[in-house]
């Protein structure tokens, strides 16, 4: 397959931040630990409890992401 020399003229994305990644690393952890809280100590007092613990882990990934990816976005907005 012959390369016609685009690849080339991209320029390559910049990679994350390492407090993008720390940040994003986190709110991850974070998720993790509400559902593990819900399922392993909340449900046995509470079922309705350990539903709404788990519904906000499950928002917690989107804007993981979001914020992740915009605290560093000015950096990369400007060559």
């Amino acid at each position: 397959m012959a390369s016609d020399g685009q690849d080339q003229d991209r320029p390559a994305e910049p990679s994350p931040s390492r407090r993008d990644k720390r940040l994003y690393l986190m709110l991850m952890a974070v998720c993790i630990g509400l559902f593990v809280l819900s399922w392993a100590v909340l449900d046995r007092y509470s079922m309705t409890a350990a539903i709404i613990v788990s519904v906000v882990a499950l928002v917690i990934p989107p804007f993981a992401v979001i914020i992740a990816n915009a605290a560093g976005a000015t950096d990369r907005r400007h060559p």
